[in-house]
């Protein structure tokens, strides 16, 4: 593993989501995780992290953060050596979609967010499994720790995102699509679609996880990135 490991984080997590994979390949090659709160429209995201990066680095993003990684290849694909998407979607926002975070961003101004975060948007991330209630204690202290303002921030560039999917066909280097088997926000399919977009991309679907599998099946995932890596 030559090249440094660049992690982007889902919607309001931070580095405790790749926490298991920074333990295990942190010996092996310099990995960061690169926070992605700053900015309300994905380009601005993605370009104030590129002034950032180090030159050339692997790129692996979950959900949003997979979102962001694309965009970041598409502006700069001369310095990504290889890329990871996990859990994530190259499609631009639905109408319904963007319509539906309207009334989440208005009670998250109410002093609500955790609340949305328990009460609509938990129950869709995680598979059913022995370490589901400790994955899901996890996500909200991310979440209450990354405050209302990212949530508002981070739900307004997801609603304005863009379609991404000539940036996958055009990616020339080794790609992995990794995701939970369980993901109801960005199911198999989306994968399977995303992998026969991106030439010679790897799949891999973790059989006991939902949208996190980065946490809930951690191993299997580290093994996944590993491979990834050294391919």
């Amino acid at each position: 593993m030559k090249d440094p490991l660049v992690l982007l984080p889902g919607m309001m997590c931070d580095a405790r989501l790749f926490g298991p994979q920074i333990a295990e390949l942190s010996a092996e090659t310099a990995v960061m995780v690169a926070p992605i709160t700053r900015g309300d429209r994905i380009e601005e995201i993605a370009s104030g992290l590129l002034d950032q990066l180090p030159r050339r680095f692997a790129l692996a993003g979950l959900s949003m953060g997979g979102m962001v990684a694309m965009e970041i290849l598409r502006r700069a694909p001369d310095r990504v050596t290889r890329i990871a998407l996990m859990d994530t979607s190259p499609l631009a926002e639905t109408p319904a979609a963007a319509a539906a975070r309207e009334p989440q961003i208005v009670k998250a101004r109410a002093g609500r967010m955790l609340e949305v975060m328990r009460d609509e948007m938990m129950p869709k991330y995680l598979a059913a499994g022995p370490y589901r209630g400790e994955v899901l204690e996890l996500v909200m202290d991310m979440a209450e720790a990354l405050g209302t303002e990212t949530f508002i921030r981070q739900s307004k560039a997801l609603q304005r995102r863009k379609d991404q999917q000539a940036t996958l066909r055009k990616i020339k280097v080794p790609a992995l699509v990794l995701c939970g088997a369980h993901d109801m926000l960005c199911p198999v399919k989306r994968h399977e679609f995303m992998a026969e977009l991106i030439p010679n991309a790897v799949l891999r679907v973790m059989e006991r996880s939902g949208h996190l599998p980065t946490l809930e099946q951690p191993d299997d995932t580290t093994f996944a990135v590993r491979e990834w890596m050294l391919a």
